[in-house]
């Protein structure tokens, strides 16, 4: 663009006058500054904060009653066989030949000892140095329920103590006593004496803890005293295998090793849960802890305070899963219930006439869903309460009156019978099964002798040398009684069968299609 000369000196008298202004604003403004007048600044930045849950005033009032846990174990002579203790690196030396109990405390860590800092699973590396001995000292948490000195711990904590010592939240150390413990719920009750009155916690209605709540927890990790972490309620009602009481609540606040036996709190200050377990591949935290719920705590720990153990009712039945198949061979409407196996000669179920094939259903008007929840509610009773259960039989729901017995303290355990029933030259065959069998030597029941590796009855774990006893509940004496119950399940527009099945004495039940629906 061409720019005309007249214009061009206009343009550039205007441009000098702006410039001199500025140049004179300036001078006034710095003569402005240095004669004293401060400079008007503007407000400085404000974000206004979203509303959090803060934890300082909960942890305030809860940590007196929080307590560490120090354990001194016994110590039984041992033969000198070359071995050090110390060489027991995850505490597993220490536990019963079991796989399934080793495989739980490798992937569940019950906060076991790391470096003698830990409770549960305790390796004992310190010697003493006069007598070259172990000194076994574990350390777990626990907590005050009542202002008299009784507290709460792990059992897995206490099991194998000889004396026990509570770490106030002040440092102040006391003897206590142990007043019992409850292997099954892996909780334990100790008492401290003489020392005036405790700050004590309640347990929370934990029917209304919700996946998501806020949750707060306090206890001993590593053996650093009170130590305060907070998470949410992950989940509720987990089976993690430890046991037939198993309904922990999963939480992601941090729990490490020592956290054993401390409380979990709500927002509220009540205990919602008592920390129990953790999954753990590297055996730190990785944000999947187990509390006990509050409501089975509770009542463990009153029958503790009361008795000093814990008195269950015994049904005396083996049971297991309804499943799908076995729900639609029995025409059952949904898999919720217990099957029962078998029930033991003993046992009160059997006497009130409960058999195997039955499908318990209720107790007392309560919904069983699986057999964990039968254990449970059966397990809430005293031995001799007289319950109505509920069982499903021949296609409809009958109730029955049963007396309750005491739990035996050792589960029994089936005996193994090792003599094999001869196979007859001549075995028959199940061929919509897949199944080849033949009689056995009492005639009670058919012997798998062969399984094709393709049929659905080898999907289902059935092997040879299991026995059939039954067909949906009609004894079997040979193929043309399982052809006939086969027969009459189509006719009743039925999609499966169920067969009862014997292995090594132990009873269990496995439905088998005989329609493609």
């Amino acid at each position: 663009m061409n720019i005309a000369p007249n214009s061009y000196s206009v343009t550039r008298k205007r441009l000098m006058a702006a410039v001199a202004s500025v140049a004179v604003a300036g001078a006034i403004g710095v003569g402005a500054l240095t004669s004293g007048t401060s400079p008007v600044l503007a407000d400085a930045v404000r974000v206004e904060a979203p509303q959090v849950p803060g934890f300082a005033d909960v942890v305030e009032r809860v940590s007196p009653a929080v307590v560490s846990v120090k354990v001194k174990a016994k110590i039984s002579p041992a033969a000198d066989d070359g071995s050090d203790p110390s060489d027991d690196q995850d505490g597993m030396n220490n536990l019963p030949n079991n796989p399934q109990l080793r495989r739980f405390f490798k992937e569940f860590r019950g906060f076991g000892d790391q470096d003698g800092q830990g409770g549960g699973n305790r390796r004992f590396s310190h010697r003493d140095r006069n007598n070259d001995q172990p000194r076994p000292v574990a350390q777990g948490s626990g907590f005050f329920i009542s202002d008299d000195g009784y507290l709460v711990t792990n059992n897995h904590v206490v099991s194998e103590g000889s004396a026990f010592t509570v770490v106030m939240h002040d440092g102040k150390e006391l003897d206590a006593k142990l007043i019992g413990t409850d292997p099954r719920t892996d909780l334990a009750v100790l008492k401290v004496d003489g020392v005036g009155k405790f700050t004590y916690v309640d347990f929370a209605d934990d029917s209304k803890v919700r996946v998501g709540d806020w949750v707060v927890a306090v206890g001993n990790p590593f053996g650093l005293g009170g130590t305060v972490t907070a998470g949410i309620v992950s989940a509720r009602g987990r089976d993690i295998g430890a046991g037939p009481y198993d309904d922990f609540i999963q939480i992601d606040a941090s729990v490490n090793r020592g956290n054993s036996g401390g409380p979990t709190f709500n927002l509220n200050g009540q205990v919602v849960g008592i920390n129990t377990a953790i999954f753990s591949p590297s055996g730190g935290s990785v944000g999947i802890a187990f509390d006990i719920p509050a409501s089975t705590a509770k009542q463990v720990v009153q029958d503790l305070m009361k008795s000093g153990s814990v008195q269950r009712g015994w049904l005396g039945v083996e049971i297991q899963p309804v499943t799908s198949d076995i729900a639609e061979s029995l025409g059952l409407k949904s898999n919720n219930g217990a099957l029962v196996s078998s029930a033991q000669d003993d046992g009160p179920g059997k006497k009130a006439g409960i058999t195997a094939g039955d499908v318990i259903t209720q107790v007392d008007g309560k919904d069983v869903a699986s057999p964990k929840e039968l254990a449970r509610l059966i397990g809430a009773y005293s031995p001799g309460k007289s319950v109505d259960v509920t069982v499903w039989r021949d296609g409809k729901s009958q109730t029955v009156k049963v007396d309750l017995g005491k739990l035996p303290s050792n589960d029994k355990q089936a005996s193994v019978d090792q003599q094999q029933p001869a196979a007859p030259a001549k075995p028959d065959t199940l061929a919509d099964l897949g199944l080849t069998v033949t009689k056995s030597e009492n005639g009670k029941g058919l012997v798998v002798t062969d399984v094709d590796p393709d049929s659905d009855a080898a999907d289902r774990g059935i092997q040879p040398g299991d026995v059939i006893t039954s067909v949906n509940s009609t004894e079997v004496n040979g193929t043309d009684d399982v052809t006939k119950a086969m027969t009459d399940a189509v006719k009743s527009g039925r999609k499966a069968v169920l067969m009862q099945i014997t292995r090594d004495d132990t009873n269990r039940f496995v439905a088998l299609p005989v329609a493609k629906g």
